[in-house]
């Protein structure tokens, strides 16, 4: 079992930065690979970033957006730099146990509440 508390969201301008955490619990989070969605509204979810043994990006973050992971705090961090009006959503943070498609929603076992990211123009 592994359990995901994201955090960080907030309101933001435009060009502005963020920092995303996701803190899970749980002896399973070192091999689990561990990804980012996001959700706007009256929008699908969509992949943002993964890592596990590689990382991966949208691309509509490469570039803006890194992933990074601290194994001793059990946390993984979405850092959000440039923003941008259409980077507003929710944002997910997702842990994937097994083998899956990294940027495929349905390969991920576990997902935290979600926080909100505001960007205005």
């Amino acid at each position: 079992q592994v359990q995901l508390v994201e955090s960080g969201g907030g309101l933001v301008q435009a060009g502005g930065s963020l920092r995303l955490s996701c803190a899970a619990s749980g002896r399973t989070f070192s091999s689990s690979a561990m990804g980012w969605f996001r959700q706007a509204p009256g929008k699908e979810r969509e992949f943002v970033a993964a890592k596990g043994s590689s990382t991966y990006y949208s691309d509509s973050v490469k570039g803006r957006f890194t992933i990074s992971r601290d194994y001793a705090k059990n946390t993984v961090y979405l850092q959000m730099n440039s923003l941008k009006p259409e980077d507003t959503a929710v944002y997910y943070c997702a842990a994937r146990i097994g083998i899956g498609t990294y940027y495929y929603s349905a390969s991920y076992d576990y997902w935290g509440q979600g926080t909100q990211v505001t960007v205005s123009s």
